[in-house]
């Protein structure tokens, strides 16, 4: 039986053992905000890796966005040397999820398994993917003890706030230099059968408009900021939303929607902030002086940053040409460039031909919608042979009755186990 063979078969006897571990982690409440239990999952899969001779390290990232002694931002990366040089894979997933909000029928933390899935925050997004990727390493050692090279897995904190407490900060103290690592695969839930090479860019920014508070029973003695801002949302549906809608990306990004560049409000506030819950009083009879909102800029690799920026600016002061009184402040909140890994990268070349392997039938080839971690080894890491793929189907995550598929992350570890051989076992 060759090897591969053997890994397939190894991959189905440790099925049990990859639901354990998912409810497992799943069962650690690692939310973020405020960046819950990071050390106590960073514990659990340390502990779990040691049975297989990797040694592990623990990274605080101090200073970090959101590092603090109540929550601290713990990273583990663990390691095993193989038994002669050669390239490192590294598979890193992130462990942190977001909140749980409502109308979930289970227990967000409970793990339950059910008809096959295994249900729970985080499930997709992306403990199941890390459950697939450490059951794969651990059972690519078990038959091939004397492969080439290195194996690291990394469990990282703080993805979904931007991966500043994370990758960002291992990639900045060198955890991703070429030199050191050769291929990474972060196992995002973007479906089986694909591999994903990258993803769109992002700009966050928050626009203010100002104005003059006065009575309400004379508006006109004021200058309402909400007016103001009302100005710049007509603005955005008359000429902004209809040119981003018309630009289109040579990137496969999926679904088809978000091939184009969009442009999402994520908030706004005005005037009088709302009071406490249980404040049975009425709101002041005042003109809003302050009106704010963020805004979310999904950009196209063909636009550039430069361009992003501008277009708003520009927009803004046609308006306070326009509008008496009108005036603005932009404050940058974050950036991301769009990143992309070639085709003919190794790992990109060499996913394709496990899953290929797996499925008898050639991948797709994507770009996520919105970004992860990639953006981090990528600009800061400088180290482009660097891909998603993992089990999960992107529309699930962040919602109640959060699920993965039992066979979906067993065929994903196969894959990943297949990789490993492709990468790293010996020359016959």
């Amino acid at each position: 039986m060759s090897l591969a063979d053997r890994l397939t078969a190894e991959i189905t006897a440790r099925e049990g053992d990859l639901i354990e571990l998912t409810q497992a982690l799943v069962r650690v409440p690692t939310l973020n905000p405020p960046g819950r239990h990071y050390r106590e999952i960073c514990d659990l899969i340390a502990t779990r890796l040691s049975r297989s001779g990797f040694t592990s390290e623990f990274i605080r990232a101090e200073g970090a966005p959101g590092d603090s002694d109540a929550w601290p931002r713990w990273n583990v990366v663990a390691r095993r040397e193989g038994a002669r040089p050669g390239d490192c894979i590294h598979f890193n997933g992130h462990t942190d999820v977001v909140e749980v909000g409502h109308g979930w029928t289970v227990d967000p933390f409970g793990g339950l398994l059910k008809d096959g899935k295994v249900y729970g925050r985080g499930t997709c997004d992306m403990k199941g993917g890390l459950a697939a990727a450490i059951v794969a390493a651990e059972a690519f050692v078990a038959l091939c003890p004397d492969f080439a090279g290195a194996i690291e897995v990394s469990a990282t904190a703080d993805e979904e706030t931007g991966g500043y407490g994370g990758v960002a900060y291992l990639a900045e103290r060198g955890w991703f230099d070429p030199v050191r690592v050769q291929h990474v695969i972060i196992p995002e839930p973007l479906n089986k059968d694909r591999v994903c090479l990258g993803h769109r860019g992002v700009w966050w920014a928050e626009i203010e408009t100002k104005g003059r508070i006065a009575h309400g029973s004379m508006p006109f003695l004021g200058d309402s900021a909400i007016r103001h801002m009302g100005a710049v949302l007509e603005e955005m549906e008359r000429h902004l939303f209809p040119l981003l809608a018309s630009r289109e990306t040579d990137m496969p990004v999926v679904p088809e929607g978000a091939r184009q560049s969009t442009l999402n409000i994520n908030s706004i506030h005005g005037g009088e902030p709302e009071q406490e819950p249980g404040f049975t009083g009425f709101p002041a009879p005042c003109v809003a002086d302050r009106c704010r909102i963020v805004i979310d800029r999904r950009f196209l690799i063909e636009e550039g940053i430069d361009t992003v920026k501008s277009e708003l600016r520009d927009m803004l002061e046609k308006i306070r040409a326009d509008r008496p009184g009108f005036s603005y402040e932009i404050r940058e909140l974050h950036e991301v460039l769009p990143s992309m890994a070639d085709r003919d990268a190794p790992v990109v070349r060499s996913t394709a031909a496990a899953i290929e392997r797996v499925f008898a039938k050639a991948p797709d080839f994507v770009c996520s919608p919105g970004t992860y971690d990639q953006k981090h080894i990528d600009r800061i890491g400088r180290l482009k042979n660097c891909i998603a793929y993992g089990p999960g189907i992107l529309d699930l995550a962040h919602q109640p009755d959060e699920w993965i598929a039992v066979d979906d992350m067993a065929d994903s570890a196969r894959v990943m186990a297949l990789v490993m051989e492709d990468l790293l076992a010996p020359e016959a």
